[in-house]
């Protein structure tokens, strides 16, 4: 035995059992009985097809070990035998209407969405989802939570890194619920791969796809569609809940947006804006426009002494509010409140060296917005 290859034994028998634990070659089980399916007819093909490799392999290395050469055997010259040409093309033939019937019901049963209990609208945006709840007026946007501290190596990694959101989607239990997935911008894909749903987002285009989550728990996943440059930045968190828990979130979040249709009508101090626009700055611009508001020329403009962010004022809500065709810039008066949107454009126009010391209030927003209807 090589050096190298003792080392190598000797690593692996001492390399940490949790670390091996965590290294998963297989799909998950999941928690639904669609996933649990689907996870039962891949073991049971994978079954099939590691009964065949024996069954040929076993009879090919038979064959060369029983006629080798070294035993005095000679090379057999022969082209057809329509017996075992039969035999080879029926065998294999069922073989595969075994396998089509099974996954047939499964791929039927994943299709139909309908009866459902919960119907939600998934809308994909650079980077970032959007849930809509339909018939009961709520909807939120999610957004990755991982700290920019994490992402940059300054502080030590959580255990969800890269995995966790502010806003989770929460669903009850024991119901069907159905998704219609679609996008603002390109396409994305909406992947959990514990609920057996992984369906694309495209723009223009309403896909399908539905859940029955059989456990209490959070599960999670990422977009699996590359969506650009923080694509990987895109996760998704799902929070199974029982009924009556899902019932009093539903409640609180009515409650929350009435709460923040009134906090538009309040009047906000230069440094309540200041605090709450940069939150909302670090949460949605400081990826592209970075922290400092130096950006990331040519393709995300410097804020820091921009003539956006320093000159008329009315030009730079525009611009936030509604995007700029044909750039990264997308339009925020759907995404953000009336005060988030006040606060941002104030903390632009008065962080770093724009010292501009103009307020925008969540009112003149709102009026803002009511002429553009």
């Amino acid at each position: 035995m090589s050096r190298f290859l003792q080392l190598f034994c000797v690593a692996f028998i001492f390399y940490p059992g949790t670390v091996l634990a965590a290294w998963g070659l297989n799909m998950p089980i999941g928690v639904t009985d669609t996933s649990q399916a689907i996870y039962g007819l891949h073991m049971t093909i994978f079954y099939v097809c590691l009964a065949i490799a024996v069954v040929v392999f076993g009879v090919m290395f038979w064959s060369i070990f029983h006629h080798r050469k070294s035993k005095g055997h000679k090379a057999e010259q022969f082209h057809e035998h329509v017996t075992v040409e039969i035999i080879w093309s029926i065998i294999p033939f069922f073989i595969l209407i075994a396998m089509a019937v099974p996954a047939t019901a499964v791929l039927v049963d994943m299709y139909d969405s309908s009866e459902s209990d919960i119907d939600i609208q998934v809308t994909g945006y650079q980077w970032k989802w959007h849930y809509k709840y339909i018939g009961e007026d709520v909807d939120f946007f999610s957004i990755l939570a991982t700290s920019k501290e994490e992402i940059e190596n300054k502080k030590k990694k959580n255990p969800y890194y890269l995995l966790e959101v502010d806003n989770a989607l929460v669903v009850p239990i024991n119901k069907k619920i159905r998704f219609l997935f679609t996008s603002n911008d390109v396409i994305h894909a909406w992947w959990v791969p514990d609920l057996a749903v992984k369906k694309d987002a495209i723009p223009g285009f309403i896909n399908e796809s539905w859940t029955r989550i059989n456990e209490p728990g959070t599960y999670r996943g990422q977009c699996a569609e590359l969506c650009g440059k923080h694509h990987g930045f895109m996760p998704i968190e799902v929070k199974a809940v029982t009924e009556p828990e899902y019932q009093a979130w539903l409640q609180e979040q009515k409650a929350g947006k009435i709460a923040v249709a009134a906090a538009a009508e309040q009047e906000w101090s230069m440094d309540d804006l200041m605090s709450t626009g940069a939150k909302v700055y670090e949460k949605n611009c400081a990826v592209c426009h970075q922290a400092g508001g130096e950006g990331i020329p040519p393709v995300f403009p410097a804020l820091n002494g921009s003539a956006i962010a320093t000159g008329d004022i009315a030009e730079h809500l525009k611009i936030v509010m509604d995007g700029k065709v044909s750039t990264a810039m997308p339009a925020f008066a759907q995404q953000l409140s009336a005060v988030d949107l006040a606060a941002v454009i104030t903390y632009e126009r008065n962080a770093w060296d724009n010292k501009t010391g103009d307020k925008v209030t969540p009112a003149e927003v709102q009026a803002l917005m009511g002429e553009d209807l």
